[in-house]
């Protein structure tokens, strides 16, 4: 009989701090073989096993040999009942430091982390949302008590939290382009919060609901600080940087730490990746190059900085991203249409979402982003 002690639970903000902090950390994950494959907790100290649920019903021997004795283990699997299981029966074979994640990795998939990147020049500070279990990142500038997000998820909760407790007032909600992997919550943030919505005019052609354009060169005034438009195309036709406070360059999907933005969701590849060289040889060659790169996603966890932020200078990556190195334009087109992952799980429904065409409930949204981030090309 296991004691009432013996099963610990651990929230999935518990268990991100530890990933962001670099602990050493040994995890069961107990989904099927083929979803833990497609996607699951990584972080630099982790040591993370297979063990699927049902493989595990008549006892733990099959992984009892790989269990550390004097570590924590912690279970998790798909919504956080299975985990629970798995764990008493972890306990039951005398492990006393057994945590199941409760929510499992859809919870995983949803929270939101706030991380410092700096302060700006005229007083404010930015801050970068890791998306820990999606590969998302999402912005928020704050200057003189107004602010503006950029890359919306769609959970807003955490977002207004954050406004209140830092007394903002939110004047815009912006997206670089029409994304295709996740929801965005920019439109329904800036409704809630009597903020103005904006999004790139050429990605916004099948749209069904008011917006305030983006063009290149705009400025948008956040207290004493100025977010630039830079006009980026390539990962879809109406992509758009910010150039924020003459410091830090938002680029979107368009250049990642270790990759490049993959131009094909909208179907739009030969047309594209034309724009997409141009916006990355061309336009950002034209920044300078002390800017810091933050971008709107992030692919594995050897991009990270020891503070959990993603970031980089853009002459570094000038110096390091294989993708601003292929000199030969034709070796270039080839790169990017031959080396694309699988598209991201229901992206057309994710797109016809954010163009307001569907409203699916929570839960559909839900199914919907399920799974790992796949904007870059491989």
């Amino acid at each position: 009989m296991v004691t009432a002690t013996a099963i610990k639970t651990i929230t999935v903000k518990e268990l991100a701090r530890k990933v962001l902090n670099h602990e050493d950390l040994f995890i069961i994950d107990a989904r099927n073989t083929d979803d833990f494959d497609d996607w699951k907790i990584e972080g630099k100290n982790i040591e993370i096993i297979n063990a699927p649920y049902f493989d595990l019903l008549e006892g733990i021997d099959p992984i009892q040999d790989k269990l550390p004795k004097n570590k924590e283990i912690y279970v998790i699997c798909a919504k956080g009942g299975s985990s629970e299981f798995v764990a008493e029966q972890i306990a039951e074979a005398g492990f006393t430091n057994v945590y199941s994640v409760e929510g499992g990795m859809k919870a995983w998939s949803e929270h939101l982390e706030p991380i410092k990147i700096g302060n700006l020049k005229n007083g404010g500070a930015i801050y970068q949302f890791v998306r820990i279990g999606k590969g998302c990142l999402s912005y928020l500038i704050e200057s003189n008590g107004e602010g503006a997000i950029i890359d919306t998820n769609r959970m807003l909760e955490p977002y207004e939290s954050f406004i209140k407790e830092h007394h903002i007032h939110l004047n815009y909600a912006l997206d670089t382009h029409l994304h295709a992997d996740h929801i965005s919550g920019g439109r329904k943030l800036a409704e809630k919060l009597g903020a103005t919505y904006c999004l790139p005019p050429k990605d916004a052609a099948e749209v069904h609901f008011e917006y305030d354009p983006i063009h290149d060169k705009d400025e948008f005034i956040i207290g004493n600080t100025i977010i630039k438009a830079v006009y980026s195309p390539g990962h879809t036709i109406g992509s758009t940087s910010f150039v924020i406070d003459d410091q830090y360059l938002l680029t979107g999907d368009i250049l990642f730490i270790d990759s490049m933005g993959r131009p094909d969701l909208a179907g739009k590849a030969e047309d594209w990746v034309g724009d997409l060289r141009n916006t990355l040889y061309s336009r950002y060659k034209e920044l300078a190059d002390d800017l810091l790169v933050l971008p709107a996603h992030y692919m594995s966890i050897k991009e990270m900085n020891e503070d959990g932020s993603i970031g980089e200078k853009l002459g570094e990556l000038y110096q390091k991203n294989h993708g601003l190195n292929i000199a030969d334009e034709h070796e270039f087109r080839k790169t990017v249409t031959e080396n694309l992952p699988p598209q991201p799980n229901s992206y057309q429904e994710i797109r016809e979402t954010n163009m307001g065409k569907m409203t699916p409930d929570e839960e559909k949204q839900r199914e919907m982003e399920i799974g790992p981030n796949r904007c870059a090309v491989r």
